[in-house]
């Protein structure tokens, strides 16, 4: 036997499964100075709130609370039950340190000793 809700009780039912998924979630999505929480991230795009975010576009920095994970080219994608879309163009990680230009030699000093 299924059991049949109202509209109303279905959608009170999906913004507290929202609710809950944005307090567990620390990723947020930086346009400027403006954040905006992501629901779910995955290889190729990731979901915001239809209601916190505008018509976001272009270039756009992702954060797992203060760590700066990637930087994104992203487009709107498509809109679902309040939920917002977006697909990368290019998804660029974030590294703390700029890469090598030279093959380290495993034998080198670590530091050297003053006279």
């Amino acid at each position: 036997m299924e059991a049949v809700f109202s509209p109303e009780v279905m959608a009170g039912l999906q913004k507290a499964r929202m609710q809950d998924a944005m307090k567990k979630n620390r990723l947020r999505v930086q346009v400027g100075d403006d954040t905006y929480p992501v629901i779910e991230l995955w290889e190729s795009g990731f979901t915001v709130l239809a209601e916190n975010a505008p018509h976001l576009r272009g270039l756009v920095d992702l954060f797992d609370s203060a760590k700066h994970l990637l930087q994104c080219l992203i487009i709107r994608s498509e809109e679902d039950n309040g939920v917002v879309t977006y697909e990368f163009k290019r998804s660029t990680t974030v590294v703390e340190n700029p890469p090598k230009d030279f093959a380290e030699d495993e034998n080198a000093p670590v530091a050297l000793i003053g006279r």
